[in-house]
């Protein structure tokens, strides 16, 4: 069977073309989007759960490529005492459940995709985001294919311009192999990558009744794309839109970005960001920012550290206000980065629809939690912002183009503080807000019958 294959920062789905139109498939309970994480009871069994995922005629070189792995990961399930029979690692839901109930303990990743082309990573850290990637998604496709009772054979898989602003080629590259290595081990026999901009707009195009020039604007969970396309009835059909295409803007900024400037911004002070030493110097942030870089690799391996444990212990001795600190020794003990970002993301979306919210962060301290604002949401967020104006304002002067519409899409765009940025930006156009999750699916799948079709 054909589809298109989102696999998002914040989301992956899967579409199918019946006829004229695009059916998600219900991955979850009530729901065709499975969130964008794992858990693992140690990191060692991922590459154990894609073993015994794999085809039989896989298995022999993977071994051979894991064998180390492969080892460790025995050992943990003997040190932990698990069957190998056991489910090992969580998706979506499972896992964020998992995590907030033992989050010191597994192996616990929010957003793979958005680590995929970040730069330095040596080849164990590429081998682990293969399996992390290659187990999710087969897990995504044997709960599509116990839907459709068909085997998913072909996909188009979504990808971002630039999956890192830096060495942006190098790092397309890089996480590309990386998708289309784990694509072909979760058993699909044919792969193709499309634009995620470029799909969002292709299941907007297939409302146009006629020729326009778009600006589509997806701002993801990781990414945010920019791309000026010309739409409409005489270019839908084309095997070959390479013309239309007239030029993009991409970067590693989203809604992670979001939640992470609003935890850094909104929550830290709650956990000594800003306080003063016993010296009047001012706390060092590094540790706070470590804390809820999430999307950063680097970041995080170094606020897991002992070195880093050490330091915020030091902290708690020379501060003013050692309280303060303390709640931040425990987010480092418990590893509970993750839940506060999460708890971010929620008040996002909380702010959606009210002026206030009140989050409640008990995880750290009992009774402790802390009331945000839209206006102190719009000042936090403001650098990740300014950087999404920026790809719009980029894309346009590089392609010396006005547009007749603004299309937006994904999962961050529901913002109202993003919305009202776009709307000020182009105040005399038409801004058209698609759906925000399913656009991109949609025109994956959408290309995906076109291009296999005709293959």
């Amino acid at each position: 069977m054909i589809v298109g294959f989102d696999y998002g920062s914040a989301n992956c789905a899967v579409g199918k073309l019946v006829g004229d139109q695009v059916e998600l498939l219900p991955l979850s309970a009530n729901s065709p989007y499975v969130s964008s994480t794992l858990y693992a009871y140690d990191r060692e069994l991922i590459a154990l759960a894609v073993y015994q995922g794999l085809e039989a005629s896989q298995q022999a070189e993977y071994a051979r490529l894991r064998s180390a792995q492969l080892t460790r990961a025995r050992q943990a399930l003997v040190e932990l005492d698990l069957s190998a029979n056991e489910q090992l690692v969580f998706f979506g839901d499972e896992a964020v459940e998992q995590y907030l109930d033992f989050p010191e303990e597994g192996f616990y990743v929010r957003s793979p995709k958005s680590f995929l082309g970040a730069s330095g990573l040596r080849q164990e850290q590429v081998a682990l985001f293969e399996d992390i990637v290659t187990v999710m998604m087969m897990h995504i496709k044997n709960a599509a294919e116990k839907i459709t009772k068909q085997a998913l054979t072909q996909a188009v898989i979504g990808r971002p311009v630039n999956f890192q602003g830096v060495a942006a080629e190098e790092a397309n590259l890089q996480a590309e192999a990386i998708l289309t290595t784990a694509a072909k081990r979760a058993g699909f026999a044919q792969v193709a990558f499309l634009f995620e901009p470029i799909a969002a707009g292709m299941d907007y195009e297939a409302s146009l009744t006629e020729d326009k020039t778009v600006l589509v604007v997806d701002i993801g969970g990781g990414t945010t794309d920019c791309s000026v396309v010309k739409m409409g009835p005489s270019h839908i059909g084309s095997q070959d839109r390479s013309a239309d295409f007239l030029g993009h803007t991409g970067q590693r900024v989203g809604g992670n970005d979001l939640d992470i400037a609003l935890a850094m911004h909104g929550f830290m002070p709650s956990l000594g960001l800003g306080s003063a030493m016993k010296n009047g110097l001012p706390v060092p942030s590094k540790p706070f920012w470590n804390a809820v870089a999430v999307n950063d690799v680097s970041a995080q391996r170094d606020f897991s550290s002992l070195a880093s444990r050490k330091l915020i212990e030091d902290l708690v001795k020379d501060a003013q206000s050692p309280a303060l600190i303390n709640r931040l020794l425990k987010v480092q003990k418990q590893q509970l980065g993750y839940q506060l970002v999460r708890s971010a993301e929620q008040t996002k979306i909380a702010l959606s629809n009210a002026a206030t919210t009140t989050v409640d962060l008990n995880y750290i301290e009992t009774a402790l939690s802390t009331q945000i604002t839209e206006p102190q949401f719009e000042q936090a967020i403001s650098d990740p912002i300014n950087r999404v104006e920026s790809l719009m304002a980029g894309v346009l002067e590089q392609t010396q183009v006005t547009p007749d519409i603004i299309y937006v899409t994904g999962g961050t765009a529901r913002s109202p503080v993003i919305h009202q940025k776009i709307t000020a930006m182009f105040p005399d156009k038409p801004v058209v807000v698609g759906d925000h999750f399913g656009s991109v699916t949609a025109g994956l799948a959408r290309w995906a019958k076109r291009i296999f079709t005709h293959a």
